[in-house]
């Protein structure tokens, strides 16, 4: 009997992100987006170069800073409840009426779903055991977890320890004498563990009840078949302890094991921690009654070495195995070379994956191509009044990029460790889940009319003249945010190569998976960056003049067309009311500001009384917008395809009926799955091509994070969309391009029709 609990889970996984939240500000930064500086002095009010009010800024800064953290905190500590687990546990008793003074032995029995696995008490590069809080009666002590024998499974060059078909741990109850017979005993545990694919891994938990009552220790004959089964499955003791000796990098166990004993592919699985070098093919050889397994090793001064070396199965599909703890001593030398175990799971076609040089290649060519990509477009235009006003300054050009650099790689891997922690917290996310959150939304939204303002011309921003040493600090700040803020707008973008690195970073340990997300943000810089270093291109660019005021006001188009898409989609999220609450808050917060640009023109002074409204309004506005709709959004727009929301359900009843089937996944949010719609899908050539071709058409809209669609964007290696799949009769599923024609799709329809 099981209760699930929608509690956090207690466990963090090995070399995953941490659950602990570290996050940027990364709202602080009108002064920094919305161009030069103003100087009001005369002279210089043809170049503008704007910087942020000293009580505007540090207000703004340390507010947007708190509120972000504790958004996210909040969405980090929320756990999907209801959601399905993909290594559902049972907790099973040998016997319901355990005897005072005796034991009973219970049982976890975990049953992985197809292409899911969990892990041994070592899970190897990246994995975990389970972990248990028990909550006993008085006279009830649990005992540790037997595991199983596991196999070893590569992943992206990483070594796990896994369970692949149902298995069970095993943990035994001592039930003192002092507890009277007829005592009820309710056993409570919090179980919490990691369900794995070779594409997403999910910490998963529950919350585990069995009533209990203290008889006569009576065990049914059924139930003791089945926990002996349970039982058979656990490696037992070596009556002889090993020995081992290192050489080099590597290390040879020598493991007492008679010449006359069957052998079949063994394998050593080690419980010593950071000893063994997991991903190393091991060997082994016969050398009398020993058997000496080879393995890479990464220890030192190791005086002990425990673990269980599998050496066959029984007959029953259960794996057979050897507990042992080695030390120091000699190793025989010779033998007769014997097939290991090790080196099979190295050929698993799961090992045959993108090496990490290429992932990271990937990752920067994907950030590169986002330079292409509409949503980041007007902060283009930003970065392109940064570089016109620096000239031919090539010392200001360097510092200049390399700034920006640094604010765009920071935010990438800001958001994308953001995105492993609430993975890891159990929550199924993908890249861009920040504009999944309606209070985020409503931030942005906020911000963005402030920066439209400002670059129209309707309020400045007043220069602290503190000589040229901190305006050319202030510069520096200033392109560090816009890089921070281009990183932010970027994320509903993913084109070319992008989708795949992002992909492969949801397999990798924290510290490769952040350079993935290090190196989407370089690509994402890197022309800026050779245009600081590059002369002969910054010497391409248009020298400083009056047009820079002009371009400035041209580049309040795009920024308002970014708050009207936030606003947008604001109401796709929390329905009318947040269509409501954003757009009023967008007005006030115009009026506040046209009312400082009249003050500013009339005193040169902006007053602090307003600059502190504005910031209380922000706060009003975010806190009063549930993060839930209040109301559902209205249809779509206009949708010419007939079809139906995504499900694994329907996509594998049309499967089975043999029709062709077109899935597409999309959200609100993603610029690039919107001119899709418009350009390729939603167009009335494709709807009667689909009806007479018979393709069936699935939608999945991932506006809001939604863990099937998640873990069905996982099974492609993808964490965000767009993704578009068609699936013709009888075949695989064909993955399209993230820049969709119609006639990719008007070409699959007639192949149907033939």
């Amino acid at each position: 009997m099981s209760s699930r609990s929608s509690g956090y889970p207690s466990l963090i996984c090995k070399n995953h992100f941490p659950t602990r939240r570290l996050l940027p500000y990364t709202i602080a930064m009108i002064n920094s987006v919305s161009g030069p500086r103003i100087n009001h002095s005369p002279k210089t009010a043809d170049l503008p170069y704007f910087s942020l009010s000293f009580y505007i800024g540090s207000i703004l800064r340390h507010f947007c800073g708190f509120g972000i953290l504790l958004f996210f905190a909040q969405g980090a500590l929320a756990q999907l409840p209801g959601a399905p687990l993909n290594v559902p546990s049972v907790l099973q008793a040998e016997t319901r009426t355990p005897a005072p003074g005796g034991t009973v032995q219970l049982a976890f029995v975990m049953t992985p779903k197809s292409t899911w696995h969990g892990y041994w008490v070592n899970g190897g590069d990246a994995g975990v055991g389970m972990q248990l809080q028990w909550d006993l009666p008085a006279g009830v002590t649990a005992g540790a977890l037997d595991y199983p024998v596991p196999k070893p499974l590569i992943i992206s060059g990483l070594m796990n320890y896994v369970y692949e078909r149902p298995y069970a741990l095993l943990s035994q109850l001592t039930i003192d004498p002092a507890v009277a017979k007829g005592t009820q005993l309710r056993i409570k545990v919090r179980a919490d563990w990691l369900a794995c694919t070779d594409r997403i891994c999910v910490p998963e938990g529950d919350d585990l009840v069995i009533d209990l009552v203290a008889g006569d220790g009576a065990v049914r004959s059924a139930d003791a078949a089945l926990f002996d089964g349970y039982r058979a499955a656990l490696p037992v003791p070596l009556d002889r302890a090993a020995t081992f000796a290192v050489s080099g990098k590597f290390v040879e166990i020598a493991v007492p094991f008679a010449e006359a004993a069957a052998l079949d592919r063994p394998y050593f699985f080690a419980t010593t921690p950071n000893v063994v070098d997991y991903p190393v093919p091991q060997s082994a050889r016969r050398v009398g009654d020993f058997l000496v397994i080879k393995t890479g090793y990464r220890g030192e001064n190791v005086t002990k070495i425990s673990g269980v070396l599998r050496y066959g199965n029984d007959g029953n599909g259960r794996a057979q195995g050897l507990v042992i703890s080695a030390v120091p001593g000699p190793v025989p030398l010779g033998g007769q070379q014997v097939a290991a175990l090790g080196n099979e799971a190295a050929e698993q076609p799961s090992a045959r994956t993108l090496g990490f040089g290429w992932i990271l290649v990937f990752s920067i060519l994907g950030g590169l191509i986002l330079n292409l990509m509409p949503c980041v477009f007007p902060i283009l235009g930003l970065k392109a009044l940064s570089l016109a006003k620096l000239g031919g300054d090539g010392a200001a050009a360097k510092h200049d990029a390399l700034a920006y650099t640094g604010g765009v790689i920071l935010s990438t891997v800001a958001l994308g460790g953001a995105m492993l922690a609430l993975r890891a917290g159990g929550q199924q996310v993908g890249w861009a889940f920040q504009l999944q959150e309606p209070r985020m939304v409503l931030i942005l939204l906020l911000l963005m009319v402030a920066v439209t303002m400002n670059l129209w011309g309707s309020f400045e921003l007043a220069t602290v003249n503190i000589g040229d040493g901190l305006t050319r600090k202030q510069g520096a700040a200033g392109s560090f945010w816009t890089g921070v803020l281009a990183a932010v707008v970027a994320t509903p973008c993913t084109g070319p190569f992008m989708a795949a690195a992002l992909g492969a970073a949801l397999l990798l340990p924290t510290g490769p998976a952040l350079a993935v997300f290090a190196g989407l943000g370089f690509g994402l810089a890197l022309p800026y960056l050779l245009i600081g270093f590059v002369p002969k291109l910054r010497s391409m660019l248009p020298k400083p003049g009056p047009w820079l005021s002009r371009f400035r006001k041209a580049m309040a188009i795009p920024m308002a067309l970014t708050a009207a898409a936030l606003l947008w989609l604001l109401w796709r999220l929390s329905g009318q009311y947040g269509l409501i609450l954003g757009g009023a808050a967008a007005a006030t917060i115009i009026a506040l500001l046209l009312f400082i640009g009249h003050a500013q023109r009339r005193s040169g002074m902006t007053p602090p009384i307003m600059a502190a409204t504005i910031l209380a309004l922000t706060a009003f506005a975010v806190l009063a917008l549930p993060r839930e709709a209040v109301t559902a959004a209205s249809a779509k727009g206009a949708q010419v395809l007939t079809e139906e929301a995504y499900s694994q359900g329907a996509l594998e009843k049309y499967r089975a009926q043999g029709v062709p089937v077109f899935v597409y996944f999309t959200a609100d949010w993603c610029v690039t799955c919107k001119i899709n719609e418009v350009s390729a899908v939603q167009r009335k050539d494709v709807a009667a091509a689909f009806d007479a071709a018979g393709v069936k058409v699935l939608v999945g809209d991932f506006t809001r994070r939604d863990p099937e669609l998640a873990r069905a964007l996982a099974s492609h290696g993808r964490s965000g969309v767009p993704l578009y799949l068609y699936y013709a009769k009888g075949a695989e599923p064909e993955i399209l391009p993230q820049i969709l024609t119609a006639d990719a799709l008007l070409g699959r329809a007639k192949g149907a029709v033939r």
